[in-house]
């Protein structure tokens, strides 16, 4: 049988550090055994499920790269299905009527809390539904009396759970839809998935949803619940953790790539490893070597990897997401150098996308004013003159590259006798309007001779202007 396997969000928010977790894991047991890879979309909650959210859960899943065969599916075009299910658990007594009132629920409720028994349904409708005029009925599993059930946790291992402790949960409301519980073991059973890896909070639904599966005659899949994610305060990860969308990564200028490296190791590992392509994370992924305890999320790890990232992968590669980052910035990559070379001047000292466009800004846009501690430090009076010879050398020069730039500036220290600094940094200065750039002939050969030539004039008329 074909591998299967599947990422199954509620479109009711984005998609989050936790859900990404989850799809991962789930693309990359189904990318190792050669199987298929599901997107669906759990839209049974009408009140909370938007389409902004699905907008966000699939631009997550596409920024991260998680190509799926299949989907997406949606739970709300298969409600005529879930009702043909409905009613053959009807028809085989597996599932019967409840007219219970909320008001009797939940008196049942507090009276089972107060003897601190579980609370559970009392079964009252089982065998003779009190049929109520006016109160539309749920319509509720028939979970089985005896036995227990036995989930084989890829995890966790073995999980076992007695039927005695199992009421019988609802899989229709009163209006008719179908309840979470019902739709997902229709969905896992049509679609032939075979393995469900998800979040351990699904842990007490499994034995539930395997007993409707036995109730239908369906296979029974493999499941693997994965640990919760918890900030490094060892509480249930938050916003405060960094428990954010996908996509607010993408916007604070983390590569794909990087994420997802991160959070493969968020709960598993291959040795000591840290940095993993995505054919390494295929090749070596395992759900035994899944950690049974909570990972601690750490934003300084993520940072580090990224950087990691930035520094060694194609810069070709980077320069397609900077591009992005560029055009948020109101910066036109096509009014400065090749993106490409920007990335392997800038790489090693930038952390993420968003510094990279940011410290790399006079590249591409004439700066309004300079810094004004580097100004005063660089710009003296005899740095005019400095300045002005450096424009007319660099004026007659034929060859506009970074090792010719480099003697001028070298030579006319020597002329002048002075340390190489008390040129390159006024130089500096001038031209990017900063005391910090690249080594100064790179700088000077990706600006240009246009760019560089008029901001010298523009430096050498700005310190005559202030004596």
């Amino acid at each position: 049988m074909t591998t299967k396997t599947r990422f199954a969000p509620s479109p009711t928010g984005y998609l989050h550090i936790g859900g990404a977790r989850t799809a991962l894991f789930s693309w990359l047991y189904s990318r190792k055994h050669g199987g298929r890879f599901v997107l669906r979309i759990e839209d049974t909650d009408l009140e909370r499920s938007t389409q902004e959210s699905v907008n966000a859960i699939l631009e997550g899943m596409t920024w991260l790269g998680l190509e799926y065969d299949e989907g997406p599916f949606y739970q709300t075009h298969r409600f005529e299905r879930y009702k043909a299910v409905i009613q053959q658990l009807l028809d085989q007594g597996d599932a019967y009527y409840c007219y219970c009132s909320k008001e009797e629920l939940e008196q049942l409720r507090n009276e089972q809390m107060a003897n601190k028994e579980k609370p559970r349904y009392n079964g009252k409708c089982r065998e003779t539904p009190g049929v109520s005029e006016g109160v539309m009925p749920v319509i509720r599993f028939r979970n089985p009396d005896a036995g227990e059930v036995v989930v084989k946790d890829l995890v966790k291992g073995d999980i076992v759970v007695s039927n005695k402790e199992l009421d019988d949960l609802i899989i229709a409301r009163s209006d008719g839809s179908p309840t979470y519980n019902l739709s997902v073991v229709v969905d896992d059973m049509d679609m032939g998935v075979t393995h469900v890896i998800r979040g351990d909070d699904h842990i007490n639904n499994t034995p539930r949803q395997m007993n409707i599966l036995k109730a239908l005659g369906a296979p029974i899949p493999e499941y693997a619940h994965l640990p919760m994610i918890l900030g490094a305060d060892g509480a249930r990860l938050s916003k405060r953790h960094g428990a954010v969308s996908v996509m607010q990564y993408r916007d604070e200028g983390y590569l794909p790539e990087a994420l997802l490296n991160y959070l493969v190791r968020l709960g598993w590992s291959h040795g000591d490893q840290e940095i993993f392509s995505l054919d390494e994370m295929i090749e070596y992924f395992e759900l035994k070597d899944v950690n049974v305890s909570a990972s601690a999320f750490n934003p300084e790890k993520l940072l580090w990897l990224n950087h990691q990232y930035i520094m060694n992968s194609d810069p070709a590669h980077v320069a397609r997401h900077l591009s992005w980052h560029m055009g948020e910035q109101g910066i036109d990559p096509t009014d400065g150098p090749d993106l490409v070379e920007l990335v392997k001047v800038q790489k090693e000292r930038c952390k993420t996308l968003v510094e990279m466009a940011t410290i790399s800004r006079y590249f591409y846009k004439d700066f309004d004013e300079y810094d004004e501690k580097a100004a005063r430090k660089n710009f003296k009076p005899e740095s005019a003159d400095v300045l002005q010879q450096l424009h007319d050398q660099f004026s007659g020069l034929d060859n506009w590259q970074g090792e010719a730039l480099h003697q001028i500036v070298v030579n006319l220290a020597e002329t002048l006798g002075l340390n190489l600094g008390k040129v390159a940094q006024p130089l500096r200065v001038a031209v990017c309007g900063t005391s910090v750039s690249p080594p100064i002939d790179m700088t000077l050969a990706l600006l240009g001779r246009e760019k560089t030539l008029a901001r010298l004039a523009r430096a050498v008329d700005f310190i005559k202007s202030l004596n």
